[in-house]
């Protein structure tokens, strides 16, 4: 598969003092800053993130281009009937079709070159132009000194990235991973496996408690690196209040803590990344799992809502994360951003699938990010949905009753996750990503194999034996997540294995447990969820089901022997 790049035409625009790139999901009009400029001036960065027939969502960055100042006030007027509904770092005002946007009280001090980004949704009728002039504090920012050319394509992809980074490359073998799965028996199978490396809190940076940081990762990938390409996988995992639905990998950081998510976990990992000693590295990150779908599925009107969820919807502090490490770690040339979308038994409904598509494009749009800086998407990351069912499609029926309408299925439009991964794919193409966006699926822990495995569809007496006879992911209930009974490794990780998929990964480490079967007191910020208890009943989430997980975990993220050997065992392909 490609990934193409767009140059746009480029004009010439001379106006006067400043400017505004002001877009519909997009960028336009030139910006320049004068040389030595000591006069007030401003660029403003206006995005229609996600639009509606009755409404639209808005990220707007202004930038001070002069002297520092210790307050802003943006203004601009709509030509439509845009009526600002709800706003979030900023206050927002309106008259009639005048706007007002002052600074809170975080983000008031603007030195020469720093920005402040707020958002905001509004209702409208007919059209929705962009507006035209903007004004920071009473100075107008639609005026440039002379630039030549027009800013590039917000969707072009940044310059000196491959289509594919796993192409042509080896993929890094973590040797702390690779010892524990070799001391397992039958470990040395697969030791030799790439796995990602997580960075699941501000400690691991450096290395928390004797394990490698992230520059002893890096420096060992230049070791593995040889005179070839080499591919570090990074997951991205410390959001303020992370993982608001569930309990077992709750992180490091409050609700309220996004300035520490940007200053003391994302910027020091940037500053390693951009180090030209790692020049010659790929680095593939994993953005944050687990989040940004929260706020799609569990937060109010929906019966699974969560009150940490409905916290995390209404501070964006899970879009502005996700937007500011995007926007800071894809300035560093060599990387590539995969976002994490969910997996089928997710999102792939109605209700679910196109919203949280809307979603991903706000965030990767949000805190001065663009969709160029994503790369593409992961799905099934640490989770368990089969790769491909061949046992039966989401198109047959048993006596005339749809596979949507049995109970495994559950009108879900996706069967397993290599279809949902390339609806996906299709569906953020259509929302303006780019055309050559790749997608990635973890298969560490979704072959379903072992003498279990069904070998021939079910028996067709009703869609529930249809199903329930033939399916490889033999789970209670799509929706239980936490250490699975009957678990096993799925395909090995390669390269372009299907359409729109850019690999095959295993980013979760086989043997480290998702959760502890019962509360551990510690000092990692994780709590105890019952989902993680085996003799848990279950909740509306997995539709009151047992949780099918197995008992004497440890803590998310440590090491567990017996679920290591059920991946073994139950590998598929077998070992």
């Amino acid at each position: 598969m490609s990934r193409t790049t767009t140059t746009s035409r480029r004009h010439t625009a001379l106006i006067a003092a400043c400017a505004v790139i002001a877009a519909a999901g997009g960028t336009a009009a030139a910006m320049t800053t004068p040389a030595g400029a000591a006069a007030p001036g401003c660029t403003v960065d206006y995005k229609i993130t996600n639009q509606w027939n009755s409404g639209f969502g808005a990220a707007v960055t202004v930038t001070n281009t002069g002297d520092s100042v210790s307050s802003w006030k943006l203004e601009w007027s709509y030509a439509g009937d845009q009526k600002v509904t709800q706003g979030w770092n900023a206050d927002i005002a309106q008259t009639g079709a005048a706007v007002t946007a002052k600074n809170v009280s975080y983000n008031g001090a603007l030195a020469t070159g720093a920005s402040a980004s707020f958002g905001f949704n509004a209702s409208y009728s007919g059209s929705n132009a962009v507006p035209a002039t903007f004004k920071l504090n009473g100075v107008t920012c639609n005026a440039d000194s002379g630039g030549p050319t027009d800013p590039p394509d917000p969707t072009d992809p940044p310059a000196g990235r491959v289509d594919n980074p796993y192409a042509g490359a080896k993929v890094y073998v973590n040797p702390e991973w690779s010892a524990k799965a070799a001391a397992e028996p039958g470990g040395s199978k697969i030791a030799g496996q790439p796995t990602g490396v997580w960075l699941d809190r501000t400690a691991a940076i450096a290395g928390a408690n004797g394990s490698m940081g992230l520059r002893a990762h890096l420096d060992e990938a230049l070791r593995q690196k040889g005179t070839g390409e080499l591919v570090v996988q990074l997951v991205i995992y410390n959001l303020p209040g992370r993982d608001c639905a569930a309990l077992a990998s709750n992180g490091e950081l409050g609700p309220a803590e996004i300035d520490k998510y940007k200053t003391q976990y994302i910027d020091p990992i940037a500053a390693i990344l951009a180090d030209p000693k790692y020049a010659g590295l790929r680095i593939v990150n994993t953005v944050e799992i687990d989040s940004l779908p929260n706020l799609v599925t569990n937060t109010t009107p929906r019966p699974t809502a969560t009150p940490n969820c409905d916290t995390m919807k209404a501070n964006g502090n899970y879009i502005k994360g996700v937007g500011y490490a995007l926007n800071k770690l894809g300035a560093v040339p060599g990387v590539y951003n995969y976002v994490d979308a969910g997996h089928h038994g997710w999102l792939g409904w109605d209700d679910n699938f196109g919203a949280s598509a809307e979603l991903f494009k706000q965030a990767a749009t949000a805190e001065g990010s663009t969709i160029g800086k994503v790369h593409g998407f992961i799905v099934n990351t640490a989770n368990y949905s089969a790769l491909k069912e061949a046992n039966f499609t989401i198109d047959d029926s048993v006596n005339g009753v749809s596979v949507r309408q049995s109970k495994w299925v559950d009108w879900n439009r996706y069967t397993d996750e290599l279809s949902y991964a390339q609806a996906m794919r299709a569906k953020l193409v259509s929302l303006g990503f780019d055309s050559g966006l790749g997608m990635l699926i973890d298969t560490s822990r979704n072959g379903w194999g072992g003498t279990a495995r069904p070998t021939a569809p079910g028996a067709r007496t009703t869609v529930d034996t249809y199903v329930d006879g033939g399916r490889y992911d033999r789970r209670i209930h799509l929706g239980n997540w936490c250490n699975q009974s009957g678990a096993g490794l799925g395909e090995r990780p390669r390269t372009a294995p299907a359409a729109g998929i850019d690999a095959y990964v295993w980013i979760k480490p086989p043997g480290e447990s998702d959760g502890s079967s019962k509360a551990i007191p510690n000092d990692e910020g994780k709590g105890f969820d019952r989902m993680c208890d085996p003799t848990y009943t279950g909740n509306p989430r997995n539709n009151n089901n047992m949780s099918g997980a197995l008992p004497n975990a440890p803590l998310s993220g440590h090491w567990f022997s017996a679920q290591f050997q059920e991946l073994l065992k139950n590998a598929h392909p077998a070992l």
